[in-house]
């Protein structure tokens, strides 16, 4: 890999990275973008299996420490993640049988729609002691599996996390607080991340030198973004926003390209 493509992984992964740590969601689905037109990645597939790595590793890391924080429900995830790994495997089977352009045509889309949906909001509210193991809640199973295994489809289709999709799957199954649906989605996205590397892996599609300069970046970049969300905590519905505006534009951009 030549210094040109490495400082450019580095900086992609810093990005990556600064958008995780500032506004708590959204590096996985800017991370595809970036390694086909920044990193210059010719594969969509590639980009995708490479991509899905370090989603798992991202989303493994925040999940520890949302953990010692008791922001997890485990049972919940773990239903939830169990479907959505089923769907993942499929999906990542699906995504590497269609053509690549079509493949990052669909991705733009559903930018597009990931960012209408960041620009809707997030619920407030809900019952933090939702419980798996009682009577009344046996019918939370189904609601989670269903839910699960439709994101995981897509996200092993695509290549994502799904954690814009998880943490509103987890408040419509269950109707917990949204601090307990984000910490609980870290386990989904792990499980379905990995799912879907190694899905790619297997068939060739993962670059690992790639992976280790987007991680080393991504470090980097979390601490920064870290850092200044705190600081713009009082902002943060705005600079999520702004994120969205940013996602729907690149997301048109990857649409007109492909096209």
């Amino acid at each position: 890999m030549d210094p040109a493509t490495i400082a450019l992984a580095l900086l992609s992964g810093a990005l990556i990275g600064f958008v995780l740590g500032l506004v708590g969601g959204g590096g996985s689905i800017v991370a595809v973008p970036l390694l086909v037109y920044v990193v210059g990645v010719e594969s969509a597939h590639a980009a995708i299996g490479t991509a899905a790595v370090a989603v798992a590793l991202n989303a493994a890391t925040g999940l520890a420490g949302h953990a010692r924080n008791r922001n997890v429900k485990w049972p919940c995830a773990l239903t939830f993640g169990g479907a959505g790994v089923l769907g993942a495997a499929i999906g990542a089977e699906i995504g590497k049988a269609v053509d690549g352009q079509a493949l990052l045509a669909a991705f733009g889309g559903l930018m597009v729609v990931v960012g209408a949906l960041m620009l809707r909001g997030r619920k407030t509210g809900g019952n933090p002691d939702v419980r798996l193991n009682t009577e009344s809640a046996r019918h939370l199973l189904p609601r989670l599996a269903a839910y699960g295994l439709g994101v995981g489809l897509l996200a092993g289709f695509f290549g994502i996390g799904g954690g814009f999709l998880i943490v509103p799957g987890m408040i419509a199954a269950t109707a917990m607080p949204i601090g307990m649906a984000i910490g609980s989605s870290l386990v989904v996205v792990t499980a379905l991340g990995a799912t879907t590397a190694a899905s790619y892996a297997l068939s060739g599609y993962v670059d690992w030198v790639l992976v280790a300069w987007l991680v080393a970046g991504g470090a980097m970049g979390s601490a920064i973004g870290l850092l200044l969300g705190k600081r713009l905590a009082s902002r943060k519905k705005l600079l999520e926003r702004g994120f969205a505006a940013v996602v729907i534009g690149v997301g048109l951009f990857v649409v007109y390209s492909s096209l």
